[in-house]
């Protein structure tokens, strides 16, 4: 009798727990999802909760635009195909889990997986090569600066339009010669170099140049040069995380993370289906109106991500931690968020990709003849501060403007004699 008494109430409780949980899974919010054709607005911003980062649900609760399209496919470019099926068989990674063994050019490793335990910095160097044409000059680009408010359109505190940023790789080469390496004694990865700046005045003939190295134990050289003090200033690789001359953009952010792989601690946070900006609609980019005015107005798309984290080894550096969202096919990336040393969160820098077409817009002088990535727009938002930057990647004051220029050689004006000190001082007067 006992025993039977003890079943009884065995299943009766069997009984309630199996309704209380039906009703929980009845009552439980559904998660949220966006379908093509949604306009997202601050109204119903709760859709997209599951679908971006905390970053950029934060700048969409106050009025960053998402018309939601359908993905479109992204097609890789034919040599960086070619190169990733001849070489990627070769690389790996040497003890130090950082350098690349038997790199050539291509992807180094199209075949990562989630239980590798070396994921993290593979998906980092696809990442750091996914962009890898052999010389880049984007032209004739501009930004504001200022506070952001619900309330009112972007306060302009300062206008910035600079004349080049250039990017010369020695490594990965497939287009012009030499390919596909460039033979130097230094190990260089990509030398870089921004100059000079025409706006604001008191500006005037301020650049930088950078230069990269393979061995990942050696850190950038780095300058600064200012032509109000007639001097170039080192810069120590921290300094890379610094937000110069009033605005919000610091050079280890640029494109979602332009600093050395080795900097970091990398862990691979999961995958993840999240909305990015890939097939803008316009060229140049458009912004919104209204008081989001700091945010462009663009087509969303649903994609697979890799979640990556990195934690920077050096003590002065400004961000506790990156978390970035790496595309899966293309190894871009859409927006990455940034953390103060409390842990809290700071900033953000998105994208603005234009994929699918050979040539920024109809009438370009320029035609790559095959799909090639450009990006008409980028926004950073210091969200602590309530202030932005936008940049136009070309300005609107140059009607025509390719603005991007990829493997051209040194009919594109990028040439190692660009990326001296010499002439990031010339430059600058």
């Amino acid at each position: 009798m006992q025993d039977r008494a003890s079943f009884t109430s065995l299943a009766a409780t069997s009984t309630i727990a199996t309704a209380l949980l039906v009703a929980l899974v009845l009552i439980a919010p559904a998660r949220a999802d966006v379908v093509a054709g949604d306009r997202i607005t601050p109204a119903n911003v709760e859709k997209i909760k599951d679908l971006v980062s905390p970053g950029m649900y934060w700048c969409a609760q106050r009025g960053f635009p998402m018309e939601i399209v359908d993905p479109k496919p992204i097609k890789l470019r034919s040599a960086f195909l070619a190169a990733t099926e001849k070489y990627s068989a070769q690389v790996g990674l040497a003890e130090d889990g950082l350098t690349l063994k038997n790199f050539v050019a291509g992807r180094p490793f199209p075949n990562v997986t989630a239980d590798d335990p070396q994921a993290a910095v593979k998906i980092m160097q696809n990442y750091s090569f996914s962009i890898a044409f052999d010389d880049l000059d984007i032209r004739h680009f501009d930004a504001d600066t200022g506070p952001i408010s619900t309330d009112r359109p972007l306060q302009v505190e300062r206008h910035f339009l600079a004349e080049h940023f250039m990017r010369l790789f020695y490594v990965g080469r497939l287009y012009v010669d030499p390919k596909p390496s460039w033979p130097n004694d230094e190990g260089y990865h990509f030398k870089e170099t921004l100059k000079p700046l025409i706006e604001p005045f008191d500006l005037k003939g301020v650049g930088f140049t950078y230069y990269r190295y393979l061995d990942p134990a050696r850190q950038d050289d780095s300058w600064l040069y200012l032509p109000s003090l007639r001097r170039v200033r080192r810069l120590s690789t921290a300094q890379r995380s610094d937000a110069l001359f009033g605005q919000d953009t610091d050079q280890d952010s640029y494109g979602g993370y332009a600093g050395a792989i080795a900097w970091m601690d990398w862990k691979l946070l999961g995958e993840k289906e999240v909305l990015g900006s890939y097939h803008a609609k316009d060229f140049p980019v458009v912004w919104t109106e209204g008081a989001a005015d700091w945010t462009f107005d663009s087509q969303w798309e649903k994609r697979d991500h890799w979640v990556v984290e990195g934690v920077s080894k050096l003590p002065q550096y400004a961000y506790s931690k990156r978390v970035l969202y790496v595309e899966k096919d293309v190894y871009t990336i859409p927006y990455s968020d940034m953390y103060d040393r409390g842990g809290n969160l700071w900033k953000i820098w998105v994208n603005n990709f234009k994929f699918g077409g050979s040539k920024p817009f109809p009438t370009s002088p320029i035609d790559y003849g095959e799909e090639t990535p450009f990006l008409p727009g980028i926004v950073m938002v210091d969200m602590q501060l309530e202030h932005a930057t936008k940049a136009s990647t070309p300005s609107h004051r140059f009607p025509g403007e390719p603005g991007f220029y990829w493997h051209r050689g040194d009919d594109g004006y990028v040439t190692e004699e660009k990326f001296t000190i010499a002439e990031l001082i010339a430059s600058g007067r």
